[in-house]
This record gives C-alpha cells, structure tokens and sequence, in this order.
C-alpha cells in the first residue's frame, strides 16, 4: 500500500512541477519573464484551467504527503532497539593489529571519582 501511494505521489509531483513551469510569469521577479510574445496560453480560460488543475494537484500533493506519514508511523515499531538489548550486549569485540579479536570493549571509558579509569567488566 505504502509503495502504491509513493508512486502516486512521486507522479503528482511531477505534474505539478510541470503545471507550474507552464504557467505565464506575471514578471514581478525583478523584471525576468514577463509578458512578452509568443506566450503558450494566451487565453485566459486556459490560465484560469492551469490555475485549478494546480490547486487541484497541489491539495492532492498534501493529502498523498500525510497519508505517507500516517502509513509510516504505524508502519514503525513502538518499542525502542535500545529498550531490547540485553545489558550484557553492549560490547562489541575489537580487532587488534593483527586482525584477531582482543576482546577488549569499544566503549568509551569514563573516570571513577577518584580519577582512574574503570575497567569494564566483561563476563
């Protein structure tokens, strides 16, 4: 369903880009475009059309946007990873310079409160 609805979306996009690259500039961008001749729609019926048909697009645009994020909030799970690892879990094996496992912890280490470091302590 997820997929379904980003397709859709990806095509809404793309028309709506294009719809809004079609439309006449009103030339109030510091002169650029303008309405010079050899306009695609010169009619004004064909703008007010183009003028729809991008509301129409653009209110589709929002509701495939909100129902992607509705889908992938449900979609997601509610519990944590770091709810589920088991305490014991939390070192990783390094490799020292020879490529074999040391067994040495790749956490970092954080000072006692009479300055040493401690030691983890690995079962």
């Amino acid at each position: 369903m997820q997929e379904v609805l980003l397709v859709i979306h990806l095509i809404v996009a793309i028309f709506l880009i294009g719809l809004v690259l079609m439309q006449r500039s009103e030339g109030g961008a510091l002169g650029i475009g303008g309405g010079g001749g050899g306009n695609l729609f010169s009619s004004r019926g064909v703008g007010n059309t183009l003028t729809r048909t991008t509301a129409i697009l653009a209110v589709a645009f929002f509701a495939t946007s909100i129902l992607l994020t509705v889908l992938a909030t449900r979609r997601g799970s509610t519990v944590s990873p770091f709810e589920t690892a088991p305490a014991g879990q939390q070192t990783a094996p390094a490799t020292g310079a020879t490529g074999t496992d040391t067994g040495k912890s790749v956490l970092p280490q954080l000072p006692a409160s009479d300055g040493t470091p401690k030691v983890p302590v690995t079962p």
